[in-house]
């Protein structure tokens, strides 16, 4: 690590390729800064630690800065990430994405079939979306009655795994609007 300062001045002085030989160096680094600022967020966060590292590095190496130290550099990280993630929860919290609904799992409201009437009501909606959806329909009943995953659900079907997940979503926000 001892080449993070030269590349760093390198950056700043407009070499167009030093960009490319610092981030091999530290990711690995920014990757776990990443991990432990995502580990202390609520559960739900859609941000993988991935795309965390990525965009924190793009705001440093766009930026006209001084790095005195390699610690200098982490330091800018850890508040770029923080930011980023300020930024992802500000845009969550409006409504417009969502903010002002509370999210329910739809395994907790499909867990109620355990009586007879709920139970029939999971019925009488899942027939309502066979008509409108066959497909969607058959992944509930493989996932939800078979107890098959995404994989075994998609594989039964013919279907890739893609596909599966995306009319998985669909038939749950679909039977969640119609058991509410």
């Amino acid at each position: 690590m001892t080449d993070v300062p030269s590349i760093l001045s390198a950056i700043e002085q407009g070499d167009p390729h030093a960009a490319e030989q610092l981030l091999p160096l530290v990711y690995d680094e920014l990757r776990k800064l990443a991990a432990t600022k995502l580990a202390q967020e609520k559960p739900g966060q859609t941000l993988q630690a991935t795309a965390l590292v990525h965009d924190a590095y793009l705001r440093l190496v766009d930026v006209d800065q001084h790095w005195n130290s390699r610690g200098h550099f982490f330091a800018a990280a850890a508040e770029a990430m923080r930011r980023i993630l300020v930024d992802n929860a500000r845009r969550k919290r409006r409504p417009k994405h969502g903010g002002d609904r509370q999210r329910v799992d739809l395994d907790q409201v499909l867990c109620f079939a355990d009586s007879n009437d709920n139970l029939l009501a999971l019925d009488e909606a899942l027939l309502k979306l066979a008509e409108q959806e066959p497909a969607k329909a058959e992944i509930v009943k493989l996932r939800y009655f078979a107890g098959l995953t995404l994989e075994e659900a998609a594989a039964c079907m013919g279907i890739s795994e893609a596909t599966a997940k995306r009319y998985w979503l669909v038939a749950r926000a679909w039977l969640f609007d119609a058991l509410s």
